[in-house]
C-alpha cells in the first residue's frame, strides 16, 4: 500500500516539556531528529508532508511541503492530521491514505505502514493505530482521506481526543514488541532526548542516506 499512502510528520506542537522550539530539529546522534524519522518513513510511503506552524522556512533544508494547522489555538494532533488530510485531498488526490507519525519518534519501525494497513483490513475498520508495550499510540495511525470532513466537524465541535474520535468509526491496532527498543519511544523532554541517544545504539539500523 506504499503507493497509496502519504506520510505525515507531526511537528506542530508547542514542545513545552522540551522548553519550546521544534523538537524534530533537536540533535540526535549528530543529526536532527527529523532525519531519523524521515529515513524510516520515506521508504514506506509515496510522499512526505510536514505539519508545522509558524514560518516554514526553518524546514527548507528538507525540501518538503509544510502544512500548518487550519484551526487556531494549537488544538493538538487531530488538527495536524486534518491539515494533512486536507493537503492530500488538494495536492495528492491519487493518495487515499495518510499515515501520521510524531516528529519526536525517531525509531518508527520499517514495517509500520504495511502492518497498519494489514490490521485495518483484517479488522474491517477504516482506521488503524500502533501499539507497543501494552500501550496504544493514537497519533501513530492510518487515516482515510475520505474522513476529513467528519474530522473537521468533530474538531469544530470541540473534540480533541484522538482515540475518542476514532472509536466512532472503529480503529484496529497493530502491535510491536517494546524490546530491545520501543519503536514508538517519544523524545518529549531533555531527559528523554538523552535516553534516545543511548537507545540509538540498540535500535534497528537506519538506511544509508
Amino acid at each position: 500500500m506504499r503507493a497509496k499512502t502519504l506520510g505525515l510528520v507531526l511537528a506542530g506542537g508547542l514542545a513545552r516539556r522540551m522548553g519550546g522550539g521544534d523538537k524534530p530539529l533537536r540533535p540526535l546522534g549528530g543529526r536532527p531528529m527529523l532525519d531519523h524519522v524521515l529515513l524510516r518513513l520515506r521508504p514506506q510511503v509515496a510522499g512526505v508532508l510536514l505539519n508545522a506552524n509558524g514560518h516554514p522556512a526553518r524546514f527548507a533544508a528538507w525540501g518538503l511541503p509544510v502544512a500548518a494547522d487550519g484551526l487556531p489555538g494549537h488544538p493538538g494532533p487531530l488538527a495536524g492530521i486534518l491539515a494533512g488530510l486536507d493537503w492530500a485531498a488538494a495536492e495528492r488526490p491519487d493518495l487515499p491514505w495518510l499515515v501520521s507519525v510524531p516528529g519526536d519518534s525517531p525509531f518508527i519501525p520499517a514495517d509500520l505502514v504495511a502492518r497498519l494497513h494489514a490490521a485495518r483490513v483484517a479488522a474491517g475498520t477504516p482506521l488503524a493505530c500502533a501499539r507497543s508495550g501494552g500501550w496504544s499510540h493514537p497519533p501513530i495511525g492510518l487515516w482515510p482521506v475520505a474522513l476529513r470532513d467528519e474530522l473537521r466537524a468533530a474538531l469544530q465541535g470541540g473534540e480533541r481526543k484522538i482515540d475518542r474520535w476514532t472509536a466512532r468509526f472503529g480503529c484496529a491496532e497493530a502491535e510491536w514488541p517494546a524490546t530491545p527498543v520501543d519503536p514508538f519511544f517519544n523524545a518529549n523532554a531533555p531527559e528523554e532526548l538523552a535516553e534516545a541517544e543511548k537507545l540509538l545504539r540498540s535500535a534497528p539500523p537506519l538506511p544509508i542516506a
